[in-house]
């Protein structure tokens, strides 16, 4: 059995941010249509070591796509100087079941992750957006701005996390990466104050418990995405936004409702209802409509779907395949 292997520089070199959004968009339009079998990920507790092991799987037909992402968290691998959240993918033959590609999953997750805010910012985001607002500066950070960047005419980006050090080094290598590459300005902004004032488009990627901008500072035609927020007890997003926005937006309903504090509290509250969240699949497949008016606040909140992976990784993988890149390793 032949297994094609490829690192995170493989799959930059014949895989763009434009190519990943496209990828995401068919995986969630897919999923929403009903063309997807996945399963819940699999969680398994790894106590005497301090971690825990996901496996995100499942088959998407149309795609061809079939496979699992293993994920580990494992905090205390930082002592160890190795990453605390390692992750392969394992792509599936679906036409013989043989493992026919292993990739750096880890930027895979960071690539998804960001296309599907470029995806969601595409479809809901005005057209005339020019300041784009970065709230997070951590490892979900650079494919978020490179994937709002690929979608809109940016021409200035705000930047604010907490830490003042880690904000003006990645502000320093972003704009070696993309000023001149999208014609952009990036700056730091020393408040969330700061940076969402006058944004058109605000992307925040933290794992905050409580709202990391003032919803009061925002225009009220802006185009929101909250990626960071996972668990229940998560709400990077304020309040604020979830009751004024004209449309609510989600990856997967599924996973959203299950998963992000930011709307599950607010829908306990009472202050919005589970259907007014709309998958983004659905607008993708003409079932639903996206930004209704020029004036609308939309909000696009994902937590992450293995359709995501699976659909993303096949396309990668056939690139590399039609271009020879990789190593074949033979088992």
């Amino acid at each position: 059995m032949k297994i094609l292997a490829l690192s995170e520089k493989d799959m930059r070199e014949v895989f763009t941010m434009k190519d990943a959004i496209e990828a995401d968009k068919d995986a969630l339009r897919l999923y929403t249509e009903g063309q997807t079998n996945i399963p819940l990920r699999a969680n398994i507790s790894v106590p005497e070591h301090s971690g825990n092991s996901l496996y995100m799987y499942g088959y998407v037909a149309p795609a061809d796509a079939l496979g699992v992402k293993l994920v580990s968290v494992y905090p205390k691998n930082v002592e160890k100087g190795i990453p605390s959240v390692p992750a392969t993918m394992v792509l599936v033959n679906s036409e013989t079941g043989e493992v026919c590609s292993l990739m750096n999953g880890t930027y895979l997750t960071a690539l998804r992750t960001g296309a599907v805010a470029g995806a969601a910012t595409d479809v809901l985001a005005r057209e005339d957006s020019k300041i784009f607002a970065l709230i997070g500066t951590g490892g979900q950070a650079e494919t978020q701005l490179e994937a709002v960047l690929a979608v809109r005419d940016i021409e200035l980006v705000k930047v604010y996390s907490r830490n003042r050090e880690r904000r003006e080094a990645f502000v320093a290598k972003m704009n070696d990466l993309y000023a001149e590459k999208y014609g952009v300005k990036i700056v730091a902004a020393e408040s969330s104050d700061e940076a969402v004032a006058d944004a058109d488009i605000i992307s925040a990627c933290t794992t905050a418990n409580e709202a990391v901008f003032d919803a009061d500072k925002i225009k009220k035609n802006a185009h929101i995405n909250g990626v960071g927020s996972y668990t229940p007890d998560m709400a990077e997003i304020p309040e604020g936004v979830i009751t004024s926005a004209a449309g609510i937006y989600v990856d997967t309903a599924e996973g959203v409702l299950a998963e992000a504090g930011e709307l599950i509290n607010p829908i306990k509250k009472g202050l919005v209802k589970e259907e007014s969240c709309i998958e983004l699949g659905a607008v993708l497949a003409g079932k639903a409509e996206g930004r209704k008016s020029y004036d609308d606040l939309t909000f696009f909140d994902s937590v992450g779907c293995a359709v995501l992976d699976l659909v993303t990784a096949q396309r990668i993988y056939e690139k590399a395949v039609a271009k020879g890149m990789g190593q074949i390793i033979e088992l």
